[in-house]
């Protein structure tokens, strides 16, 4: 597991910002992608949220070769194959369980499971996991919780996720223990329904330039 978790940091490739997406129209999958990637944002989290999730995935990942698509909300070992047959390039998952990391041990596919308190985050780690979602981010305690758990968990790493947005991001960014964090201020619900590609391919270009620390 340690190996794909290398794989999975090479994908995301020092992205600061993964694009989390709930995408209600299959049509917008493509140009959402396209827009996103030219701003800068090439690995993005196609969410199961919605009932074409699984058709935004496959179009994305079959008709945007410059995108690096992954699935997201993947709750059981079901999803997670369904996800890897469409395409999906790396799985993310709001929390942790025996069966979701059964799934990933057989799949080559990288999974990025959610983890919050320290029973969750042994349990990666024993898997050999130290490349994690932290979800909520902003409800679970935010950037001061994360803070805390650099000492003890020395080398688990975190993608921090839920209520991260442009006005508190680099709280997490600053963090030694954030690789990188997900977010939907990029791909807002009003310009994907507006199908404004150019504005989202803006925002993605601003997030694509925040620094680490």
């Amino acid at each position: 597991m340690s190996q794909k978790t290398e794989q999975l940091l090479s994908l995301l490739d020092g992205q600061p910002v993964i694009p989390v997406l709930k995408i209600d129209d299959v049509d917008d999958a493509v140009p959402l992608a396209r827009a996103l990637a030219r701003g800068g944002l090439r690995a993005v989290e196609i969410t199961l949220r919605t009932a074409g999730a699984l058709e935004c995935i496959r179009r994305a990942a079959t008709e945007v070769p410059e995108a690096i698509v992954g699935a997201g909300t993947i709750l059981d070992a079901a999803q997670f194959d369904d996800a890897a047959k469409v395409g999906s390039r790396f799985i993310v998952s709001p929390g942790i369980t025996h069966d979701l990391l059964l799934a990933a041990s057989r799949s080559d596919v990288p999974l990025l499971p959610g983890a919050i308190t320290p029973a969750e985050i042994m349990t990666a780690r024993d898997a050999g996991l130290d490349f994690l979602k932290f979800f909520p981010a902003e409800q679970a305690g935010g950037a001061a919780f994360l803070k805390a758990l650099a000492s003890p968990f020395a080398g688990i790493r975190f993608c921090p996720t839920g209520g991260v947005s442009r006005n508190n991001v680099q709280d997490y960014l600053g963090l030694p223990n954030v690789v990188c964090v997900g977010g939907s201020w990029v791909a807002p619900d009003n310009l994907v329904r507006a199908k404004d590609w150019t504005a989202i391919e803006a925002l993605a270009r601003e997030a694509a330039g925040l620094r680490k620390g």
